[in-house]
C-alpha cells in the first residue's frame, strides 16, 4: 500500500469541527448526568481522546479491545472481546464510542454485552458511518460522518496496524 497514493477524504480541520459538534450535542443530551465512556480500541482511540474534551459534562473513560478485522480490510464477522472494562456499569450513562461502523457487528455485540449489566442507558457514538455495509439493524446514537462503502485510513483508523496516527482520513487511490 506504501506506493499508492493518497486521496483526503475529511481534513483535520473537518475532523476536529464536527468533534466540536459532536461533543456539544452529547453534552446537551446528557446535561446534568455523568457519562461513562466506553472507548472500543484500537481504533477509537484517537477519536475518544478529542471527543471527551469537548464534552463539558463529568466523564469517566474505560477501554475495551475488540476484534474483528485482524489485518484485512473487512470485518471477519467474527467479534471477540479480547479486554472487557472492569467499571460498573449498573445504574450508569454509558456511550460507546468506535471509529467505524460498517457492518454494525461489532457495535451490536458490545451494546448487547454492556446492557446485560443494567446501566440506566446505553448510547453509541461512530466518527463515520458506513451504512451500505449495515448487517445488523443498529445505528448509531451519535454519528460525525456517513460514508459510502469506501476503504478508509487515518485519525485513529489503520491498515495493517499503520496509518493510525494520521490527523486526517484518507483512501488510497491507484
Amino acid at each position: 500500500m506504501e506506493d499508492k497514493n493518497k486521496k483526503i477524504v475529511f481534513s483535520a480541520e473537518e475532523i476536529q469541527n464536527k468533534v466540536i459538534e459532536l461533543g456539544e450535542k452529547i453534552t446537551k443530551d446528557y446535561a446534568g448526568e455523568k457519562v461513562l465512556v466506553v472507548s472500543l480500541l484500537k481504533g477509537s482511540f484517537v477519536f475518544t481522546a478529542d471527543l471527551v474534551r469537548s464534552m463539558d459534562i463529568p466523564t469517566q473513560i474505560e477501554f475495551m479491545t475488540t476484534s474483528s478485522y485482524g489485518d484485512g480490510e473487512e470485518s471477519s464477522g467474527n467479534v471477540k472481546i479480547v479486554n472487557d472494562i472492569k467499571a460498573e456499569l449498573k445504574d450508569r450513562h454509558v456511550l460507546i464510542v468506535d471509529d467505524i461502523m460498517d457492518s454494525g457487528l461489532t457495535m451490536k455485540v458490545i451494546k448487547e454485552h454492556l446492557e446485560s449489566f443494567a446501566p440506566k442507558s446505553v448510547k453509541t457514538c461512530v466518527m463515520l458511518d458506513k451504512p451500505e455495509r449495515r448487517k445488523t439493524d443498529i445505528e448509531p446514537d451519535y454519528a460525525g460522518f456517513v460514508i459510502p462503502d469506501l476503504f478508509i485510513v487515518g485519525y485513529g483508523l489503520n491498515y495493517g496496524d499503520y496509518y493510525r496516527n494520521i490527523p486526517y482520513i484518507f483512501s488510497f487511490v491507484d
